[in-house]
């Protein structure tokens, strides 16, 4: 039994002999990449004050907002074309009459 596990653990050292030049495995890898990371300096980014965050929040939600916009003006004018069929909702908007109850 001795004797099995001593050529077991002789086989993994030359296995690791034989890969030591060839590519790393993913776990390798990622560890090698945190040690890299670790290692550089993080006084390289500066704290976002809140006034430079606010600046940005509000680029993002006018962007945001903007092609919002777009996209129902395009959606509007498909619809108008007859390229797309309305949903639910927009048909209600449209014309409210088709859902009136009262009159059945």
């Amino acid at each position: 039994m001795k004797n099995t596990s001593s050529r077991i653990a002789k086989l993994g050292r030359n296995h690791k002999k034989r890969n030591r030049g060839k590519e790393m495995g993913a776990e390798e890898e990622v560890e090698q990449k945190g040690i890299e990371l670790e290692q550089q300096p993080r006084s390289s980014t500066q704290p976002m004050t809140p006034a430079q965050f606010l600046s940005w929040k509000r680029n993002k939600d006018a962007d945001a907002s903007a092609r919002k916009a777009e996209e129902a003006r395009k959606r509007a004018e498909d619809i108008l074309s007859g390229t797309v069929p309305m949903n639910g909702r927009e048909l209600f908007l449209h014309d409210p009459l088709v859902f009136d109850n009262t009159r059945y």
